[in-house]
């Protein structure tokens, strides 16, 4: 579906090259920073940091995958690979979370003197960086679930930079070498709330469900009142990738010749029109046919059960 390179994919595969680049270098400095200042929190900033790297590693691969075009294997094309990607990122962003919190609670029984003054110094020049990343992707992140995973690494980072320069300053002044594990503890508290926030979407797409802005009664109610459609089963919405929707359904349509081919259009335009979905698939029945699902159970079971859903209640429009 995706197969063709254009001059804009290149140049954002480019952004995202560069932000990999900085933001692989800036951690490096950090963690060099953080253990010469005894500063957990700014570790803390550079794991997240290089987790931003990874990140964004990871979505500039799948970036480059997502543009295959169709194969044998893939017949879809590799399209869902930005969709995998997003989904590794947020996982990725919750261990992250989990292990600074982790780290956080430990040195709150046991602080630890910091070098306040080369922590506000890194953490400064990892904020430049942060924002520098988040210039370079932040196009990009409205348009693909991928780099939008990516990006929320960054800013959570920046955020992150933004909170040890507060205590770093906090130290110089006061003394207040509690505010340390405390910075990492919202660090922690702020990743855990981004991930958790954002996966479900990638979640839903993989699992092929209903797309978030589909209302699945409202299409089969549109549907069943397209003139020649008796009756509708079997209807099944997902979205392929972000930008592309499927519909596929059992439609029963009048015993009259010539009205197939009527009704399949008139179905696959009011789909595309008022639904935004493209690739429509539709198995034709007539009143009294038993489909495919039931003429097999009828053979006594012989062919595997298809996992299809015939549940009452809000699953009604899947039926």
């Amino acid at each position: 579906m995706s197969g063709h390179h254009h001059p804009e994919a290149e140049m954002g595969d480019r952004r995202v090259l560069w932000a990999v680049v900085i933001n692989t270098a800036l951690t490096v400095a950090q963690i060099i920073g953080g253990i010469f200042a005894g500063s957990l929190s700014l570790i803390a900033d550079a794991m997240h940091n290089f987790s931003d790297a990874i990140s964004l590693a990871i979505a500039f691969a799948a970036r480059r995958i997502a543009r295959r075009p169709a194969d044998e294997a893939m017949t879809f094309g590799y399209v869902r690979a930005e969709i995998v990607a997003a989904l590794i990122n947020y996982t990725t962003l919750i261990i992250v979370g989990l292990y600074l919190a982790y780290e956080a609670i430990l040195r709150f029984a046991e602080p630890h003197p910091v070098a306040g003054w080369i922590v506000v110094i890194v953490a400064g020049i990892a904020l430049a960086v942060d924002v520098v990343t988040a210039l370079l992707t932040y196009a990009l992140s409205k348009k693909s679930m991928n780099v939008r995973a990516a990006f929320l690494h960054n800013v959570a980072d920046a955020l992150g930079s933004l909170g040890v320069i507060v205590a770093g300053t906090l130290i110089i002044l006061y003394e207040w070498y509690i505010i340390d594990p405390l910075v990492t503890l919202l660090i922690a508290g702020y990743v855990l709330w981004q991930a958790f926030a954002e996966i479900g979407a990638s979640v839903r797409l993989l699992m092929l469900g209903t797309p978030h802005d589909l209302d699945i009664n409202a299409l089969v109610d549109a549907l069943r009142d397209v003139e020649g459609v008796h009756d509708l089963h079997h209807v099944h919405a997902w979205a392929i990738d972000e930008n592309h929707n499927a519909l596929e359904a059992h439609v029963v349509v009048a015993d009259e010749s010539g009205i197939d081919d009527e009704v399949k259009r008139q179905i696959k335009a009011l789909a595309r029109d008022r639904f935004d979905i493209r690739h429509t698939t539709l198995e034709i029945e007539r009143p009294g046919m038993p489909c495919a699902e039931e003429r097999a159970q009828l053979i006594g079971h012989r062919i595997a059960p298809s996992g299809h859903s015939h549940a009452d209640g809000n699953k009604k429009a899947v039926t």
